[in-house]
């Protein structure tokens, strides 16, 4: 059975994440608790998310505006 680092960027039939923004989500939400609950600066986010998987700051910053629901829909 395939896992999710097969096809990264397909999105899960549950949810519609890709294994990329798994990833993203689990180490927020990792860090929000080391940090009692405290905003989670991008630098120590992406730090976090390299350890990880190979990922561009680029990338990581349009990551983080689609789950929040600011990418441009230009």
């Amino acid at each position: 059975m395939a896992d999710g680092r097969d096809y990264p960027r397909v999105p899960d039939v549950r949810d519609g994440l890709t294994h990329r923004e798994r990833v993203v989500l689990y180490c927020l939400h990792q860090l929000q608790q080391e940090r009692s609950g405290r905003n989670v600066p991008t630098p120590m986010l992406y730090g976090r998310v390299v350890e990880h998987m190979d990922m561009s700051v680029q990338e990581l910053q349009t990551i983080l505006q689609r789950l929040i629901g600011t990418e441009s829909r230009g």
